[in-house]
């Protein structure tokens, strides 16, 4: 298989899972709190990765501590928010305005990380605002403010890219999973006893929703490591036009399972929005190496 086919394969394989993952989130909500669904997550997140970071050899610890710590608490709370965009707001709506994480990512990069602020990045951020306007569409009657919360997380969801992009430098991807999931643990069963007032994380969730838990640990997973090899065979360029096609493809699916609207002005957003970012890709592609 050439590598254009192995990135096609894996985006596939992506853009499957984050569309299930979303439906398994929502399927769960009817009888567990987002809190509680996303603690179920980290748990069995804990375990998978534990499970095999122990059968190939054990997993380092993660450097600096700080840093993970900072990236995790941000991760979390951009967890919180996506999920219930997803409870709340129709799924399109929820990825595409989680489609502008990259261009927050730039942003972050830029401040943080002193990277150099080029036209390219610039159009990003511009068009990324304006697509985050069409989706919006605020002082019309149709501007929902739940949907904040997705813009939220798509910004938090920008910082922790940006320091997953400094620690890949002394950790391998298994470290960085493998911790976050064990600190979120945590963080996630604390706001599910404060906020829920319950102990128990399987309280609601019966024989019958257990198959969704079980699709909702794997879609998460399988989400991530599709992603992570689709980068690893293609550049940015060709991944992000198909990582586009998840808007489209979670719209006709939330029309199929939920009969939700689709929303042209929500896709076209979201297409003004992958402009943005292809023009600063290939902006970085063309640039001389320094």
């Amino acid at each position: 298989m050439t590598n254009l086919g192995r990135v096609i394969a894996w985006m596939g394989g992506a853009l499957v899972s984050f569309c299930t993952l979303a439906l398994a989130i929502r399927g769960l909500s009817s009888a567990m709190s987002v809190y509680e669904v996303l603690t179920l997550r980290s748990l069995g997140g804990v375990a998978i990765l534990g499970i095999y970071g122990l059968a190939r050899g054990g997993i380092a610890w993660p450097l600096p501590l700080h840093l993970h710590v900072m990236r995790n608490v941000v991760h979390c709370a951009a967890q919180v928010c996506w999920a219930w965009g997803v409870v709340l707001l129709p799924l399109a709506t929820v990825f595409a305005l989680e489609f502008t994480t990259p261009a927050w990512t730039m942003v972050m990069a830029v401040i943080f990380l002193g990277e150099k602020l080029t036209r390219g990045r610039i159009a990003a951020v511009g068009l990324g605002f304006v697509g985050v306007l069409i989706i919006l569409r605020p002082g019309l009657h149709s501007f929902d403010t739940r949907a904040l919360l997705v813009l939220a997380a798509a910004v938090m969801f920008g910082v922790q890219l940006t320091t997953t992009k400094f620690l890949t430098g002394r950790n391998n991807v298994l470290t960085i999973l493998f911790w976050m999931n064990v600190m979120q643990l945590p963080m996630n069963y604390t706001a599910h006893v404060l906020i829920d007032g319950q102990t128990a994380i399987w309280a609601g969730l019966g024989w019958s929703l257990a198959p969704i838990a079980l699709v909702l640990l794997i879609a998460g997973l399988a989400a991530h490591v599709c992603l992570t090899n689709a980068f690893r065979y293609g550049d940015a360029t060709l991944v992000v036009p198909l990582d586009f096609l998840r808007v489209p493809l979670i719209a006709v699916v939330g029309a199929a399972f939920y009969g939700e609207a689709i929303d042209a002005l929500v896709l076209v957003g979201a297409a003004v929005t992958a402009v943005g970012i292809l023009w600063s890709l290939r902006e970085q592609r063309q640039a001389p190496p320094s």
